[in-house]
């Protein structure tokens, strides 16, 4: 391993750029499809050696100083981001003629904003650095804090944050509930750059002593959540089925016609009242994925009469749809991504807007500006969606709330509103046909599995072409229908988990562990520059 180590950190030039890119693609191995946890000790190895060699000229003032660190780190980030957000160039191609230009700013672009962060984290450990295990605590550190800030700086996009890679399975989710998925990250990047100390002399026993206690830790929180019971609800007896309907509906079918639109109305119509499997018991609640309905409900008074025909009076039928509120004359209507409520007799009694769209897929920033460099939004709308202000619970006739989250809202550790503390279960509404059978439906239907774990409750996810699933409150998935699958699964809804902490402690947790790894990360380098003194 030293002889490793000293090979890597006197790579220079061209081959040191492709391998600190190579580096980062490693760690996507970690991410859903693959789950290879492992590959992460190899990509931090690497980064933590790589940072090792990094040198500026004996005149180099602070950035000179600061760049090589910084260009080590964006050069790791753009290999991580291009080779586990490739797949995002699939939803432009499904309208080529349009949108085949952008192509570049998806696979390529976005990577490369997305690695300033990494870059930024790299300088911040660099500046800490020292030898042994301090400069293990530096990068778990830094990369905590930048974690945190992609997650909502410049709307946030926390895909893929680290901590996801050390969480393939609910034995290795558990820890989640505690400290969050960032404060996941923070020890998950200790752990995984660990390795690095075996290709050095100083630090080794602490540090990997260190990792130890965290990975035990993290695997026997992981058994003793598994094996609590979940609390039943209210009256378990009652328990309500759930039906999710998975219609899988091509991305590029047109909806040129109201033949189009009807027949995917009827597709969906048609799952929701098919008898259930094995004799089981009618469902109680059904449930379509995102943008289900494909006119405007409100405009179709005999689409809200077929559904009453086809639902028991009992039944509730939640879908999304796309919702318009008229502005008044001579103003343009605006349409909002929402999640619709409907009993059987065809009335709407609840509703629920998106409130975090997706940017240039819902809207497009500083429109004004773009729109005369040609640049629209995805989803043909007039002015893209707008974003409700506040999150609404979705109640039910039964007395249930569920804490609705439509497509990418669920990958959002820290938009979680108090509200959630009164529902009965998370419901996803999403459409991941955008994406194809690609690694994104994967990688966001761990995050929203993780989501669940977080926050102690049941998931009810519903996707129009996967994938679709009941997640219980520890992450396993009690059934689902894989991608580009059509179909329907009934499962009887149960509780959360008996002592749920909520998103206050964990944020307090998580800034303390980011706390304490920083101050070993100081401590450390101020001893080591009083020795170089």
């Amino acid at each position: 391993m030293e002889w490793l180590s000293g090979r890597v950190i006197l790579v220079w030039g061209f081959k040191r750029a492709l391998l600190v890119i190579l580096a980062g693609a490693i760690g996507v191995l970690a991410l859903p499809p693959f789950g290879f946890f492992a590959a992460m000790f190899v990509s931090f190895a690497l980064l933590v050696w790589l940072l090792d060699g990094v040198a500026a000229g004996p005149d180099s003032g602070l950035l000179g100083r600061l760049w090589p660190a910084f260009f080590t780190g964006w050069l790791f980030g753009f290999g991580y981001f291009v080779a586990g957000l490739w797949w995002l160039g699939h939803a432009l191609l499904i309208d080529a003629d349009e949108f085949a230009w952008a192509l570049p700013l998806a696979i390529l672009g976005l990577p490369a904003f997305l690695a300033v962060f990494y870059g930024v984290a790299t300088v911040l450990a660099r500046i800490l650095w020292s030898d042994g295990m301090g400069r293990i605590a530096a990068l778990a550190f830094s990369f905590g804090i930048v974690e945190w800030l992609r997650s909502f700086l410049f709307t946030g996009f926390p895909w893929n944050a680290i901590g996801y890679g050390a969480m393939p399975i609910p034995l290795m989710m558990q820890s989640a509930h505690v400290i969050g998925m960032l404060g996941v990250t923070v020890l998950a990047v200790f752990v995984f750059a660990v390795p690095a100390l075996l290709g050095t002399r100083q630090g080794r026993l602490p540090g990997v002593g260190l990792a130890v206690l965290i990975v035990t830790a993290h695997f026997g929180y992981g058994y003793y959540a598994l094996s609590q019971p979940e609390a039943p609800l209210a009256d378990a007896k009652t328990a309500p089925v759930v039906r999710i309907v998975q219609p899988s509906i091509d991305q590029e079918t047109k909806m040129d016609t109201a033949a189009d639109r009807a027949a995917i109305f009827d597709r969906h119509l048609a799952l929701s009242v098919q008898p259930p499997a094995n004799g089981g018991k009618r469902p109680d609640i059904i449930v379509w994925p995102e943008t289900a309905v494909p006119f405007i409900l409100t405009d179709n008074r005999d689409a809200l009469a077929r559904i009453a025909d086809q639902l028991d009076d009992d039944q509730v039928l939640i879908t999304g749809a796309v919702r318009v509120e008229d502005m008044g004359p001579g103003v343009e209507p605006r349409y909002y991504n929402s999640i619709y409520v409907i009993d059987g007799r065809g009335q709407i009694i609840g509703a629920s807007d998106k409130t975090h769209l997706v940017p240039f897929g819902e809207y497009v920033p500083f429109e004004h500006i773009l729109s005369y460099l040609g640049i629209e939004n995805v989803v043909e709308l007039p002015g893209g969606f707008s974003a409700a202000a506040k999150r609404q619970l979705l109640t039910l006739p039964d007395g249930l709330k569920f804490y609705p989250l439509i497509c990418y809202e669920i990958i959002f550790p820290n938009e979680m509103t108090p509200e959630i503390r009164q529902a009965d279960a998370i419901l996803n509404v999403t459409n991941d046909g955008w994406f194809g059978d690609t690694p994104g439906p994967y990688q966001h239907f761990l995050q929203a599995r993780v989501r669940a774990v977080e926050q102690g409750l049941p998931l009810i996810r519903s996707a129009n072409t996967g994938i679709s699933a009941f997640v219980d409150p520890h992450g396993r998935v009690l059934s689902g229908i894989d991608y580009n699958q059509q179909g329907f699964i009934d499962t009887t809804l149960g509780g959360a988990t008996l002592s749920r902490i909520d998103d206050k402690a964990r944020k307090i947790y998580f800034w303390l562990i980011v706390g304490v790894v920083g101050i070993m990360a100081l401590i450390s380098r101020m001893g080591f520059i009083s020795r170089v003194n």
